[in-house]
This record gives C-alpha cells, sequence and structure tokens, in this order.
C-alpha cells in the first residue's frame, strides 16, 4: 500500500516562503514522478510542478516558475516544495501525488496520477 503524507503547509503573509514535504510510503518510488498540485476553494485542480525521480528533471506551471522550487530526497523517500516570494493567490489545499507507472513523465494532467495526499492547507494572507 502506497501512502503520500504532506507536511508544511500554514498562514504566512505575503512575501513569505514555506517549504513543503511529501513522504512516500510503501512500495519503492524510485521509478515515479512525484508531482505538486493544489486546489483553492471554488477552483479547479491546478498543476504547480513535477519531478522525475531519477533524472531530476522538473516542469512547473507559469503561475510559480521562478518561485517554487520541487526536489527530492531519495534516501528519504520525500519529495519537497519550496515555495518564496508566496502571494495571496497561492492560497489552497496543496497536495502531492505519484506518477502512474510507465507514463511518460513530468505530465501536468491529475489524470496520470494515481496516488494521493490528504492535502496541506497553504494561506497566504495580510
Amino acid at each position: 500500500q502506497v501512502q503520500l503524507v504532506e507536511s508544511g503547509g500554514g498562514l504566512v503573509q505575503p512575501g513569505d516562503s514555506l517549504r513543503l514535504s511529501c513522504v512516500v510510503s510503501g512500495r519503492t518510488f524510485n521509478s515515479y514522478g512525484m508531482a505538486w498540485f493544489r486546489q483553492a476553494p471554488g477552483k479547479e485542480r491546478e498543476f504547480i510542478a513535477v519531478i522525475k525521480w531519477t533524472e531530476g528533471a522538473t516542469r512547473y506551471a507559469d503561475s510559480v516558475k521562478g518561485r517554487f522550487t520541487i526536489s527530492r530526497d531519495n534516501n528519504k523517500n520525500t519529495v519537497y516544495l519550496q515555495m518564496n516570494r508566496l502571494k495571496p493567490e497561492d492560497t489552497a489545499v496543496y497536495y502531492c501525488a505519484r506518477e502512474i507507472a510507465g507514463r511518460a513523465g513530468l505530465s501536468v494532467d491529475g489524470a496520470d496520477y494515481d496516488y494521493w495526499g490528504q492535502g496541506t492547507q497553504v494561506t497566504v494572507s495580510s
């Protein structure tokens, strides 16, 4: 059984930083891409960033490019999302997800991910 557990969310002011973590347990994920998505109230789920586990290649949504950084620690089975210069429009529940085995990788489509965490709330407000 694969489990994804996010942490690190909270209430911050505009311009602040946060680092989200996602610990993956269960079967090895060394061959899978890992991504972050977010969903704000009343809005559709939005792709944020993805990383190929073995190669380290990454892809970002335009809305966060240059401000957010996705990374991973293979030894800790953990993927991170460093969020800098946060804006009120970044307020959402953030989810990590594991890509379905055999996919090409770096997908921005949530349908290409089969395991999801429970989410962590990020609120950016003054």
